[in-house]
């Protein structure tokens, strides 16, 4: 290589580097597409709809929420890999998307190489509903009547290999309780069953059941924090009866793997932002705000996939 083809290549390299920068400056300049890989309602649509509000707001841009669901959040996940990274169509999901590739088929994206975590935006702890007819009033009641009545009880999960699903099974290994696991299409209709008596147990996002719970239709028994929710206070955790035990479902907000790095710091920055003012309307529906860096999220996140991984294993739950 001689000194004219080198003088070119640094020129040419130089360039690349200003327009990312100027690029990262400008960011954005038009509508954000913010993918949410699951249906319209529910704590996950509510936070990510939240969140792009605040964020249209701070930025002066829109944030557009697309509900592209199918396949457990698979479609809609697939979508945002495939999508151009240039910073205009971004993914809110929940930990089901890090989890479900374990399991479920049909999933063609890789959470590591097709992605790039932006911002863990909240943690929600899971509640611990069951049928209000139940004789079981507390956790330790209902240990006692599963172990009384092996195989009897049937708890819900919505999804496969999501935070309800691994908690669940967690859950069964922790306390030595026996019973059936469901799987349903949704939240919802396990719902429905476990209201009508069809079911015993489910174990879901507090924001899911506490209307339920309001209105008398179930029992909530636990959260599964590490301490008690300040806006149910009088719920005691599952830690307080099976020592150690704690789960969460959590959401956050991914990019494309080659979006520019100065794009995603601008946009972590943003989220925090919106964190701050979001926390106590989120806070009063029992989550956890948790602003922090793309590292922390990228430990986190790795963390969280390896537990998953091992309640998989051991649990021997199979893809579908």
């Amino acid at each position: 290589m001689n000194i004219k083809q080198l003088f070119a290549m640094l020129v040419a390299a130089s360039g690349l580097g200003m327009t990312v920068n100027v690029c990262a400056q400008n960011y954005p300049t038009h509508a954000v597409t913010v993918v949410i890989p699951f249906p319209p309602g529910g704590t996950l649509d509510t936070v990510g709809r939240l969140l792009a509000q605040k964020l249209g707001e701070q930025t002066g841009q829109s944030f557009i929420v697309e509900n592209r669901a199918g396949a457990g959040g698979v479609i809609g996940a697939n979508a945002v890999a495939r999508a151009n990274p240039d910073g205009y169509t971004l993914l809110f999901s929940a930990s089901t998307f890090a989890t479900a590739p374990m399991v479920v088929k049909g999933v063609v994206y890789d959470v590591d190489a097709d992605f790039q975590p932006v911002a863990l935006v909240a943690k929600a702890p899971l509640a611990v509903a069951v049928n209000k007819d139940l004789p079981a009033k507390d956790m330790a009641g209902l240990i006692a009547y599963s172990k009384a009545n092996p195989g009897k009880l049937s708890f819900a999960i919505g999804s496969l290999a999501s935070a309800g699903h691994l908690s669940t099974e967690l859950l069964k290994r922790d306390s030595g309780m026996d019973y059936t696991v469901i799987q349903y299409k949704g939240s919802s209709p396990a719902y429905n069953d476990l209201i009508g008596g069809r079911i015993e147990g489910f174990i879901d996002p507090i924001l899911g059941s506490a209307g339920f719970a309001k209105a008398g239709q179930l029992r909530v028994l636990a959260v599964t924090s590490e301490s008690r929710v300040p806006s149910m206070p009088e719920i005691p955790t599952v830690g307080e009866t099976i020592k150690g035990y704690a789960f969460y479902s959590w959401y956050g907000l991914w990019a494309p793997a080659k979006m520019p790095t100065p794009i995603a710091e601008y946009l972590n920055a943003e989220v925090n932002k919106a964190l701050a003012s979001m926390g106590p309307k989120l806070s009063e529906q029992g989550l956890l705000m948790t602003p922090g860096t793309r590292q922390d999220f990228a430990d986190f996140q790795k963390a969280d996939m390896a537990r998953a991984k091992q309640i998989i294993v051991e649990g021997n739950i199979r893809a579908e």
